[in-house]
């Protein structure tokens, strides 16, 4: 720091030093000038006053720089508690608003001060005693006071001159001079310290008179040392010493007190506070209790103020949240009505253009005959009547239902003109229909001219669901519409004429042939020689006895098996190809019920459907689909109601099992897997469910599931049946009508009055045996399927046929075990390396399916990243909204902890304020760490879900962090609230708070780890140790160990309370000099070093949510 940084002309020429510089030249100028003052009777006081300006002025005019003679000393030794040498020694030796003491003691000394002050060896050599002395009151022996020579002038309070004549350069900074006549008393407003012979000036902020001596005590107060005996004429002098206030708290200006100058001390007023080393009294708040002589300004009733608006603020928040939603739900549910409006406005736009597609269809009716066959569906002798519209459809006709793969879907006309020909589509349809419950069987076109009078009698769109429902067959028509209005050409034209096709979703087949799944290390089958076939528009039932390999059959289709060899072949769409490939047209319902809970049923839908959809389709089809799978679930009546957690109920048990499937459904799959849907329904529920899969099988969506003993009814409305044994063995697979047809070819009839499936699994589970004519048992079904369809069977199953003995046969066919007893005759260390090898390549298939990385071809353009984190950003904060009252126990307990610490650890001007402040670090960071575990701890089977879906797993994660910042902001500021007005230290709120959110920040960085990485249990027991473990050795006293050293470094809370310290610190200036550097010293810290602290926390945040976001990719569980 270079005396360059001087602005404005406003040059900074007020230091210790050079005060003793110019006080040198002014003395030698002005000597004879003083001596006559001093002896000549009568002369006025206004010269005297004038004098005493002329000497103020000579004195600070000499001054130019004169602390360059120590600035190399102070970088080297006091670097790190002197940020700016000139400002620090000029609050700390700026007399200029009372020179009183000068011109006292050159009075005293009759012109000789220039002789007594301390020259600049002098002062190296006190100021270098601070790092070898062990008391600041014993200095080493030097030239003027040793063994051999030691003049009054050595004695505490005393000083020397160097002698009349004699030359002093007070700029010499390597010798120091000879000080041994004329020993005097010490003058008021300097020390003289116990070992040297020359006078130092006290700093600003102390109180230097003179000692009186005590003669009960035998000490000179308000000093205390003592005369030397056998010195009868000695006397009581000056200060001793200054150092740190543990030292020397006699020299500091009592609190309570002010001191303009170092020999001037007066009491604060009422209204007032005076902190030790004050040398002007502070004003106190408005609010602030004050009395005379008070320490300190009592602003409690600022934080209580603060407490009480914080305490109501928070209780609206708890209590205002929902009805905030409430509001904001009733605003976006116009959303809908705007969807089905914009429908509507459509439909009635294309209304021009009928009958331009009428007269068009009147000429093209001769030519039709010779277009292809696409267009000669439709009879040229039977023309419809404009004014019905061409589009209307009967309801229950093939013209109302959505196209089926392959087979082509006919005209209206041709619907009107062979109605008595219904197809198997046809019926499905009205079995579906059967219910009177339901809302199906309508079809209207709403540009129809005559819509009232064509409206269908008995349902009337009356209500939303069928309005919204009838809305999305219009888009989609219209949509096929815009695809053939590019070209208006004649056979444009011509085919707008015709019906639309509803769009189709691209379709899913999976083959399979001898897929076998064995685990790894284990020698054990979970599937075995599985062949067949999964077809798009069918509903195929995967069913078999406990422990077949139900859900590992689907989650092998699916892609989500690891720690497996897996033999065999797949096939997609006859081709074979990675099933990820398709991961975002292909929806997998898991076995539990993974719905957020803190959302309604369509908040839970529309996100999911707003993900998954293609990115280019617009928000009112969304809408639309949305509306589609509630109404189709059933959901209508709980739409806005949340799906409830474990501490707050929700909606029913099967509501909740129709949501978790809606979530697939409105991404519309082409491909999709239930893992039991139908667990823990009633068969009105289940029925209602399968229902809504069957339309969803009528688009052409694959549709496998496995089922636990369904109803009769339930299980006649499967396509498909995919019957397993244990071990992983089809018994059957194909259509659900044959089922009873092939066990009877076996012998093996169903019992009146008992349900087939029920029937089969029993016999599989060896409860039920068949009947001895059939000459069959469960163990050769497996066998007996194979030889039935021509497979291949494995030669040990063979043996099941030729009659093998029951207990070798039962081995073979659960899975072909025979490695058994070589397993058996392993040690144990054996079984544990193998237990342990198992483990560890399972994780390694675990990390490497998360990595995976497979073309698309799914033709699907999700959102991206960005809409993803946009979308993420609406969800987790309504979440968080609507968990206000846990965010509002969050705020309360900080509240209490800043009271209870700020109360209890008041600042200590020795240290700084550290106690308090390692509290608050421990504190702080403890109750941020146990939030922040919320963020990931309760989400993890959501994340697995839908990043296993291609959800977009760092729109998840940044995400969460964001809406985090809320607390990174506010926590701190609830915090200090309380802490910083009940504790009162003299750092300001800003640089408490700024250190505060960075602390905060990295806490909880670190917390996202322990949630991710742990269990709620473990996560919340590593938050609680590792802040005091960390605080401790933060805290430690410095060893020799390395290592120790290295971690202390690395500890947050080392950064963080260096922070607090330092921001601290800085306040202390004046006779606080030696105590920062001191206490800085030992602490280890350094007043550069704030800045650097805060890096190092928001850092140590960034790397921690890296390593975070990391482990929450590498450890996904599928």
């Amino acid at each position: 720091m270079s005396g360059e940084k001087i602005h404005g002309g406003r040059l900074r020429r007020r230091r210790f030093l050079s005060v003793s510089v110019s006080l040198v030249v002014v003395v030698l100028c002005s000597s004879p000038f003083l001596a006559r003052a001093a002896d000549e009777d009568g002369e006025s006081q206004g010269e005297n006053q004038a004098a005493t300006q002329l000497f103020a002025q000579l004195l600070y005019s000499q001054v130019s720089n004169f602390t360059s003679v120590f600035r190399g000393d102070i970088a080297k030794n006091f670097g790190f508690c002197i940020q700016d040498v000139d400002a620090d020694w000029d609050g700390a030796f700026n007399f200029t608003s009372d020179l009183t003491f000068l011109t006292a003691c050159a009075k005293k000394t009759k012109g000789d001060l220039s002789q007594r002050l301390c020259t600049a060896a002098d002062i190296k050599f006190y100021f270098n005693s601070f790092f070898t002395a062990k008391r600041a009151s014993y200095l080493k022996p030097n030239k003027n006071c040793n063994l051999t020579s030691w003049v009054p002038g050595c004695e505490p309070g005393w000083a020397c001159s160097a002698g009349s004549g004699k030359k002093v350069d007070l700029k010499n900074s390597k010798d120091m001079p000879a000080r041994t006549s004329d020993c005097s008393p010490c003058c008021e407003g300097f020390f003289c310290p116990h070992g040297m012979t020359c006078m130092i000036p006290c700093p600003l902020g102390s109180y230097c008179p003179l000692a009186i001596l005590n003669k009960t005590t035998g000490v000179c107060d308000p000093y205390h040392y003592q005369l030397p005996p056998g010195q009868p004429n000695h006397t009581c002098g000056g200060a001793d010493v200054w150092a740190d206030i543990g030292s020397s708290s006699e020299v500091f200006c009592s609190a309570g007190s002010y001191c303009p100058s170092t020999i001037k001390k007066n009491s604060c007023s009422k209204g007032h506070y005076c902190r030790t080393g004050s040398t002007s009294e502070q004003s106190c708040f408005q609010f602030a209790k004050c009395e005379p002589k008070s320490e300190n300004q009592n602003i409690t009733a600022y934080g209580l103020m603060l407490f009480a608006g914080l305490s109501v603020l928070l209780v609206v928040i708890y209590n205002c949240s929902d009805q905030v939603l409430a509001t904001r739900e009733r605003r976006q549910a116009k959303s809908r009505e705007k969807a089905v409006r914009s429908v509507r406005e459509t439909a009635q736009a294309r209304e021009k253009w009928k009958s331009a597609r009428d007269v068009a269809k009147k000429h093209a009716l001769g030519l039709q005959t010779q277009l292809s066959r696409t267009f000669s569906r439709r009879k040229s002798t039977k023309q419809p009547d404009p004014s019905r519209g061409l589009f209307q459809a009967k309801p229950g006709s093939d013209a109302a239902l959505p196209p089926f793969p392959g087979k082509p879907e006919q005209s209206s006309s041709a619907a009107k003109g062979n109605k008595k020909d219904k197809n198997n589509l046809t019926q499905m349809m009205h079995a579906i229909d059967a219910d009177p419950e339901s809302d199906e069987g309508f079809n209207l076109e709403i540009g129809d001219k005559n819509l009232k009078k064509n409206m269908p009698k008995g349902k009337q769109l009356h209500t939303h669901s069928q309005i919204f429902k009838y809305a999305y067959n219009q888009i989609e028509k219209e949509k096929a519409l815009q695809e053939q209005n590019k070209n208006l050409t004649f056979s444009g034209v011509i085919s707008m004429a015709t019906d639309i096709e509803i769009r189709k979703r691209p379709t899913i087949e999976i083959a399979f042939k001898d897929l076998t799944l064995t685990l790894k290390g284990k020698k054990k089958h979970l599937l075995r020689c599985v062949t067949g076939k999964i077809s798009p528009g069918r509903v195929s039932a995967v069913m078999g006895p406990s422990g077949a390999g139900k859900t590992t059959f689907l989650s092998a289709l699916a892609g989500k098996v690891t720690g497996c060899t897996k033999s065999g072949m797949i096939l997609i769409n006859g081709k074979v190809e990675s099933i990820h490939s398709y991961k975002r047209i292909i929806g997998f319902v898991p076995q539990d019920d993974i719905v957020h809970g803190n959302l309604t049923v369509e908040e839970n839908l529309w996100f999911s459907a707003r993900c998954r959809l293609s990115a280019d389709l617009p928000k009112a089809e969304k809408v639309l689909v949305v509306e589609r799978v509630i109404e189709s679930l059933g959901l209508q009546a709980v739409r806005d109601s949340l799906v409830g957690t474990v501490e707050k109920r929700g909606i029913s048990g099967g509501q909740r099992k129709r949501v978790n499937v809606g979530l697939e459904m409105v991404m519309e799959p082409s491909l999709l897997i239930l893992d039991e849907p139908t667990s823990g329904l009633d068969s009105s529920s289940s029925l209602l469910l399968l229902r809504a899969l069957r339309r969803e099988a009528l688009e052409g969506v694959n549709i496998s599931m496995v089922v636990h003993q369904p109803s009769y009814a339930l299980f006649r409305m499967f396509d498909d049946l995919i019957l397993l044994a244990k071990g992983g063995l089809i018994v059957y697979h194909g259509s659900v009508k044959k089922v009873e047809e092939y066990f009877s070819s076996l012998g093996i009839t169903v019992p009146e009055r008992v349900n087939p499936p029920d029937h089969y699994i029993d016999i599989l589970e060896g409860i039920v045996k068949p009947s001895t004519s059939s000459g069959v048992n469960y163990k050769q079904l497996p066998v007996r399927w194979m030889l039935h369809n021509g497979y291949a069977v494995p030669h040990d199953m063979l043996k099941l046929v030729d009659g093998m003995s029951s207990t070798a046969g039962e081995d073979s066919a659960h899975g072909g075990n025979s490695g058994d007893a070589g397993l058996e005759e392993q040690s144990f260390a054996g079984d544990l390396w193998q237990d342990v090898k198992f483990n560890v390549e399972r994780k390694r298939d675990d990390i490497q399916q998360n990595f995976l990385k497979t073309k698309d071809l799914s033709d699907r353009v999700t959102p991206g990243v960005l809409l993803q984190y946009k979308y993420f950003l609406g969800r987790v904060g309504k979440q968080r909204l609507r968990d206000a009252r846990i965010q509002a126990v969050d705020f309360l307990i900080l509240l209490l902890a800043g009271v209870c610490l700020g109360t209890l650890a008041k600042v200590n001007d020795e240290t700084f304020g550290a106690l308090g402040y390692t509290y608050t670090v421990i504190a702080v960071s403890l109750l941020c760490k146990i939030a922040a575990l919320r963020s990931f701890a309760l989400d993890k089977l959501h994340y697995w879900r839908e990043s296993s879906s291609g959800i977009s797993a760092l729109a998840y994660f940044l995400s969460k962090d964001t809406i985090d910042h809320f607390n990174t902001l506010i926590k701190p500021l609830v915090y200090l609230s309380m802490f910083y007005f009940f504790n009162n230290p003299r750092s300001s709120f800003i640089d408490n708070y700024i250190v505060l959110v960075c602390l905060v920040y990295c806490v909880t960085g670190i917390a996202y780890i322990f949630a991710i990485v742990f269990e709620p249990g473990p996560a919340q027991l590593w938050s609680v140790l590792l802040p005091v473990v960390l605080t401790l050795i933060a805290t430690r006293e410095s060893t020799d160990n390395s290592f120790v050293e290295i971690i202390g470094e690395l500890c947050y809370p080392k950064w963080a309370l260096e922070a607090f310290v330092i921001a601290n610190a800085k306040r202390y200036g004046g006779v606080w000099l030696i105590t920062r550097c001191g206490s800085l010293m030992k602490s280890g810290y350094d007043l550069n070093h704030w800045s650097l602290c805060l890096v190092f926390l928001v850092l140590m945040g960034v790397a921690c949510r890296i390593i975070a976001f990391s482990c929450m990719v590498i450890l996904q569980t599928k």
